[in-house]
């Protein structure tokens, strides 16, 4: 049976191979389709990404270790009906040993000029699949918590004890992907 967690919730992981899938449906009516991008930055001890390869979004699909693959982009929310609308697949067996945290955060692409938050995203969650059953482990739905934030912290995947766990951060901001991306590196922002 799957948890639903809550905000600042820890539970253990316990697999190897899992999915962190991302779903959302945009309301009705605000003009524009609503690209919410999932993106996934793996943070040395430092709090820093090693190499650029390190950040994986739908412009680089691919880990260098193999241990993360966005599955690609989707701009409009409708690759599923019900289901997730962006993955990404982990492999923790082959996630490089300086890495000691996943932090996955979901933006809103263009959402300064489009004038979107995501106070207008309906049923947005992040979920963690276990891919040998695909049986959904954990789920962690926003709700009402960032009305007028355009990008959101979900949770992340960290290492304590040799063992992997999973945090569902919830933690929003007025901000767009190059803020985070200039806050995780330590060299020249990707080109």
């Amino acid at each position: 049976m799957a948890i639903n967690l809550q905000k600042g919730q820890k539970i253990d992981i316990g697999l190897s191979k899992l999915s962190v899938g991302l779903g959302w449906n945009p309301n009705q009516g605000t003009g524009n389709d609503f690209d919410l991008d999932a993106s996934a930055f793996m943070l040395t001890a430092s709090k820093l990404i090693p190499a650029d390869e390190y950040f994986v979004f739908y412009g680089n699909t691919d880990s260098p270790d193999k241990a993360l693959h966005h599955t690609g982009d989707d701009p409009t929310g409708g690759n599923s009906e019900d289901g997730d609308d962006e993955t990404i697949k982990v492999d923790l067996a082959n996630v490089n040993g300086s890495i000691e945290e996943i932090l996955f955060v979901v933006t809103i692409h263009e959402a300064t000029t489009r004038k979107q938050n995501f106070g207008q995203v309906r049923n947005s969650y992040i979920r963690i699949v276990d891919d040998t059953n695909n049986q959904e482990i954990a789920k962690y739905e926003l709700g009402e918590d960032f009305s007028i934030e355009t990008a959101v912290e979900f949770g992340r995947l960290y290492k304590r004890d040799g063992a992997w766990k999973f945090e569902a951060s919830g933690i929003g901001y007025k901000e767009d992907l190059a803020y985070f991306v200039g806050k995780y590196f330590k060299g020249d922002i990707i080109k």
